[in-house]
């Protein structure tokens, strides 16, 4: 997904985990005024890279991921969500 559009190469794999994974973080996006989610999550990336020590568990530490992970199952979780959810993962470590 980039800026709140969803690209996939093979229509058929997306379902509606993948779809609210990515609403989730088109939430996110919107809370940081878009630019500063890329700015956030390439910061966060950089920063858990060296604890981490692997590309996908760095990806997956990401307050954002980690946040659109554990709802992503949830199908009225957006109706529920507070905003700023995904600060509480910030000091989560996967």
């Amino acid at each position: 997904m980039l800026f709140g559009l969803l690209f996939t190469r093979d229509k058929s794999r997306l379902n509606a985990t993948i779809v609210r994974h990515e609403q989730i973080h088109v939430r996110q996006m919107w809370e940081l005024l878009v630019v500063g989610f890329y700015l956030w999550y390439g910061v966060e990336w950089l920063v858990r890279l060296p604890k981490s020590r692997n590309l996908h568990r760095t990806y997956r530490a990401i307050s954002f991921e980690q946040e659109a992970y554990a709802h992503e199952h949830a199908p009225h979780y957006l109706t529920q969500r507070k905003r700023f959810a995904w600060v509480k993962y910030l000091f989560q470590f996967v």
